[in-house]
């Protein structure tokens, strides 16, 4: 396995929409086992391929059990809303608090291409959530209100402005 360098902010890799995954062998399994070993080393409870530079739909995470997989995944159900600190490997060093469902349900396939579905509240609904956002090419500073946006792009775009609360 191998642990790949973590794209960050101003990667245009971050900015593009996955394309889904067709083929589902061993070359899959290796990029998803190199995902995992990538998000702990980071340390992360998440991580999509573009976050590695590559542009498919498979995202890894760990919500506290265990390792798993979500290929060419979907939000389809989510409900009520929470506020959180929330950081991102592709923006490390920084966090906001970010209002989002508090419940989302995901759809997608396993690493054999048959359907998978996971679901949950608070930590594993906002992971869900945050990862399929990176397949579409979303980064969290997107999910900023205007004013907090502005202030986060000065500061990343002038690493010694220090960092955004």
């Amino acid at each position: 396995m191998a642990i790949f360098p973590i794209r960050t902010f101003g990667d245009p890799v971050l900015r593009l929409r996955t394309t889904r995954v067709e083929v589902f062998d061993g070359a899959l399994r290796r990029l998803v086992e190199d995902m995992i070993e990538t998000m702990y080393d980071a340390p992360g409870v998440g991580l999509a391929a573009p976050q590695i530079g590559v542009s498919k739909r498979v995202c890894v995470f760990d919500a506290g059990e265990g390792p798993r997989v979500l290929v060419n995944p979907e939000i389809v159900d989510v409900s009520g809303m929470w506020s959180f600190d929330e950081g991102c490997l592709s923006v490390p060093g920084y966090y906001w608090t970010i209002e989002r469902p508090a419940f989302a349900r995901a759809v997608g396939q396993d690493l054999d291409g048959a359907p998978v579905e996971y679901a949950g509240e608070e930590l594993l609904g906002r992971v869900l959530q945050h990862e399929i956002d990176h397949l579409n090419g979303m980064l969290l500073i997107q999910r900023l209100d205007r004013p907090t946006r502005k202030a986060a792009l000065r500061d990343l775009r002038n690493p010694a402005g220090g960092s955004a609360e």
